[in-house]
């Protein structure tokens, strides 16, 4: 393993030039999993990392999903570094633009842009066994590194639906992560495919301009209450001024939201509660006894992603709002048919159809030691990482957010910043030690996962009832982590390197 420390800029090599550059960390993907993971590795003193990052500046998912009403559903003093706390949120509940702002000044804060290449998309990866390294191939430039941290995101890639007749269709079409703000859709006929996280944001934001909406249901979904409210500017000044008080916040928020893990890990029947609490909201806000009909889960709340907004219900409720829960049989030049031979017109169309998440097209870039890629070793045996960051046959590589890794109760920053945590002692571990190489071994990958069953089987998101994006080809719930997050950092807490084959420095 190279022992250079050196800092690195970006390329300035001569146009043309196809030589490859090697750095000692290349981080793919530049979201709060690369940014953050840039920012530890300066802080403890490897400066030989590059970002590359296929879009035009840092913020991955908050850069990228711009449509109207785009906001996130974890309070705000809890979606943030725990090193970069902002007091200045406006919001309990923060809008999508203020959280890519948020990430800008973090960057800026923290000197890492200059470590990243922007525009500059991954085509494919190999690891080269003979080398004891990667090669990395670029939409701008070819590198060779001694270690991956594969940041891309889990919600990067979106989901286009399979759907007889899309491609013929003649009116305005996006999906919600690729919003067209050229395209007006005031005064149109809309239709929104999907009922999950964006579309009840996007749901009430466009149906007062347009002339009809038809929202598109596969499968109802429980919606909470927020309690979304605007900071007064003597809470702001409090949260900047008052030494504590606003890491005291952040720990009461993080605490309320464990208790989740009781309704969906522990003991799912307490959920209960939370069902009534949303049987309750839709008979508040919903005044249609059809539509309240059509949006009552079928599902124990959790099975599938819970859903907060405050306007959603409310504007299926309007007059020019239909939520149409027969499949979609095709789609025309300009009208979607329904499998029930209903033909609805319409100008628009947008995707809330979410993203590839365990079948990640990014998974069919990287080329393992066996020569097999991400995505045909989870065919073979399923998606499976150890510790939810390495995975068998793929030296040197760290994964953010791997399989088992998720939660979908409280924020994903927490996961994010213990798997730096792994990620910075085990290049330090590796450096110490003068190793070139670590691949996780067979047998510990296959037990660590194998320990994870018994835990899983007792969750909502295997009772629960539904089929859902956690679920992956072979019906297995490779997206979440079966427990309290601090036990996960608390599992990731050190490099643990005997589970792990090693090859000494030849270099």
């Amino acid at each position: 393993m190279s022992s250079n420390n050196t800092s690195t800029t970006v390329d300035d090599r001569p146009a043309g030039d196809t030589t490859r550059r090697h750095v000692q960390v290349l981080i793919v993907g530049s979201g709060l999993s690369g940014l953050g993971t840039a920012i530890r590795l300066s802080q403890h003193g490897v400066t030989d990392y590059l970002v590359i990052e296929r879009g035009p500046d840092v913020g991955g998912t908050w850069r990228d999903n711009t449509y109207p009403g785009a906001g996130c559903d974890v309070p705000s003093h809890l979606y943030s570094y725990s090193f970069a706390l902002n007091p200045g949120w406006s919001r309990s509940f923060s809008p999508q633009a203020e959280i890519e702002r948020y990430l800008r000044e973090v960057a800026d804060r923290y000197g890492v842009r200059d470590k990243h290449k922007f525009d500059c998309a991954m085509t494919a990866a190999r690891w080269i066994d003979a080398d004891g390294r990667w090669e990395v191939d670029t939409s701008d430039g070819a590198f060779t590194a001694d270690f991956v941290v594969s940041a891309a995101g889990v919600l990067a890639e979106p989901n286009l639906p399979d759907i007889k007749g899309i491609s013929s269709f003649e009116g305005e079409i996006f999906h919600s992560a690729r919003w067209n703000h050229d395209a007006s859709l005031a005064g149109k006929k809309v239709a929104v495919i999907g009922t999950g996280s964006s579309a009840v944001q996007i749901v009430p934001s466009i149906a007062p301009e347009v002339e009809r909406l038809d929202v598109y249901q596969r499968t109802a979904t429980w919606v909470m209450p927020q309690l979304n409210r605007p900071y007064l500017a003597p809470e702001r000044f409090a949260f900047k001024h008052v030494p504590g008080l606003q890491r005291l916040i952040r720990a009461l928020i993080y605490t309320t939201r464990e208790l989740f893990v009781i309704t969906q890990v522990k003991y799912p029947w307490t959920g209960l509660l939370l069902e009534a609490v949303g049987r309750v909201k839709m008979r508040l806000e919903i005044r249609d006894p059809e539509k309240r009909r059509k949006v009552l889960p079928t599902h124990r709340v959790g099975c599938k992603r819970m859903l907060v907004s405050n306007k959603f219900y409310g504007a299926l409720d309007r007059d020019n709002v239909d939520l149409v829960t027969d499949g979609i049989a095709e789609v025309r030049a300009r009208s979607i048919v329904t499998e029930d031979g209903t033909e609805r017109e319409v100008d628009a169309i947008v995707l809330a159809t979410g993203f590839h998440v365990a079948d990640s097209p990014t998974f069919n870039l990287y080329t393992g030691r066996d020569g097999r890629t991400v995505s045909e070793a989870a065919d073979a045996e399923g998606y499976q990482m150890y510790k939810g960051t390495t995975v068998a046959n793929f030296p040197n590589m760290f994964f953010m957010l791997g399989a088992n890794s998720g939660l979908n109760y409280t924020s994903l920053i927490y996961i994010i910043e213990s798997q730096i945590n792994y990620i910075v002692d085990a290049i330090s571990t590796m450096r110490a030690r003068g190793l070139q190489s670590f691949e996780v071994k067979v047998d510990t990958q296959r037990a660590y996962n194998k320990a994870l069953e018994p835990k899983m089987a007792r969750t909502v998101w295997v009772n629960g009832g539904c089929t859902s994006w956690f679920l992956d080809k072979h019906g297995n719930n490779s997206a979440l982590w079966p427990d309290f997050s601090f036990r996960y950092r608390k599992l990731v807490r050190h490099f643990d390197i005997e589970a792990y084959d090693t090859t000494a420095s030849t270099r």
